[in-house]
This record gives C-alpha cells, sequence and structure tokens, in this order.
C-alpha cells in the first residue's frame, strides 16, 4: 500500500529533526568545539605568547622536512582561508619565526618555511600545550572512549572529506595557487 502526499511529508519532516538522544549528543559536542579552542588558546598565549592557529601552523611546519610547507598546504591543514593564513604568516614573519620563499619546485606557489627561532618557540610551547590537552581530553577518556573519539572524528571528518555531501563543501578547501601571497 503506497503512502499518501501528506503521510510521506510527515515521515520526510520526521526523518529531519533529531531525536531526543542526537540533540543531547550533538549539543555536548558543538558546546565541546567552541570551548576546547578557547581553553587550549588560553594555555598558549598565557605561557607561550602564541594564539591557538599560530602554534599549531608552527607545529606543522616543525614536522615538515626542511621546516617547509606550501602556504596552500598550510590553509587547508590550520582550515584558514589563504588570505587569514597570509596574515598569520606576516605577523610571525615579523617576530622573526617564520619567512616566505617561492616554491622551488613550482614558482607557482610560496612557501611557509620555520625559521630556528620559531623551531625553539614551538619546542619551547610543545610541552605546555600537550600538557593542557592530555589534562582537558586524553585523561578524562579511558582507552575504548579514546578509541570511540578517534573512530568518530575519523568517520565525521571523511564525510566532511566527500565530495558527496555538499554541505562541507567549505571556500577554505579552495587551493588555487593564484590567491597565494
Amino acid at each position: 500500500m503506497a503512502r499518501s502526499p501528506k503521510q510521506a511529508a510527515a515521515a520526510d519532516t520526521a526523518r529531519k529533526w533529531l531525536t531526543p538522544a542526537q540533540l543531547e549528543a550533538w549539543q555536548a559536542l558543538t558546546l565541546m568545539l567552541a570551548r576546547l579552542p578557547t581553553a587550549l588558546e588560553a594555555q598558549l598565549q598565557r605561557d607561550s605568547q602564541l594564539s591557538y592557529i599560530e602554534y599549531y601552523a608552527l607545529a606543522a611546519l616543525s614536522e615538515r622536512p626542511d621546516r617547509t610547507m606550501r602556504m596552500s598546504e598550510l590553509a587547508v591543514l590550520t582550515n584558514a582561508e589563504l588570505s587569514r593564513l597570509s596574515h598569520l604568516i606576516t605577523r610571525l614573519q615579523k617576530r622573526g619565526l617564520v619567512r616566505r620563499e617561492p616554491d622551488l619546485n613550482d614558482r607557482r606557489y610560496t612557501n611557509a618555511v620555520l625559521t630556528d627561532a620559531g623551531y625553539d618557540v614551538v619546542v619551547a610551547a610543545a610541552p605546555g600545550h600537550v600538557a593542557a590537552v592530555r589534562e582537558l581530553v586524553i585523561d578524562a577518556l579511558d582507552d575504548t572512549a579514546l578509541a570511540a573519539l578517534r573512530n568518530s572524528a575519523e568517520r565525521v571528518n571523511a564525510r566532511i572529506d566527500d565530495p558527496r555531501h555538499t554541505f562541507s563543501r567549505d571556500a577554505t578547501a579552495i587551493t588555487d595557487s593564484s590567491t597565494e601571497s
């Protein structure tokens, strides 16, 4: 027996809303997503005079061969638009923590390079940041919960990266070399 248009519309509407359990999980996640970066930034600012994004940009560069990364790749990794990342790199350059140079493999691109001073700053900041991450997240979870968190985060990230999910397409994913500075 086929459903009437009214029944189909009612079923479709019911499916769009979150159940109470789904809503509670979503609200807990969004609260954590809002509060955790703020807490981590407070520790970084207090102990290292770095913002959250500055630390993550410096840390990402410190882990790369020659401490070098294309600006477009760094923008994706830090979830920053190229224009925002360009301003960030300018601030870090003024502090002597990074420098810019043309990509020798493709001069249309610009690389961010971590200086020795920048490396020293991120190495000095890392223990306090790791302690904050451990205190706020890692130590709050047992091994099972930590594995579930990792699995859940990987699954959500995979959906965000999947082009079939139209809500995940975002300007930060655009890495056109013509917009690099």
